[in-house]
């Protein structure tokens, strides 16, 4: 999946407050990655090069993405 550094810093960004922690409990990761996934600092699964928005990102592994979107949902959604 591909997408700019820019939207992905928007889904950060309508994460509500805690959720980097919860995301890396919910997947059995260190929140440290989380937050480098949000970084779109390089690593086996997310690569960057230069473009429009910030740069491209462009990921081979959308599990942090997957869950950080329906959690951005949830909280926009909620009673």
């Amino acid at each position: 999946m591909r997408t700019t550094f820019n939207r992905l810093r928007a889904v950060k960004d309508s994460l509500p407050h805690g959720s980097m922690d919860a995301i890396a409990a919910e997947l059995g990761i260190s929140g440290e990655d989380v937050r480098a996934y949000f970084r779109g600092e390089a690593t086996a699964d997310v690569h960057m090069e230069a473009g429009p928005e910030g740069g491209i990102v462009d990921f081979d592994n959308t599990r942090i993405l997957e869950v950080a979107l329906r959690r951005a949902w949830e909280a926009q959604n909620a009673l």
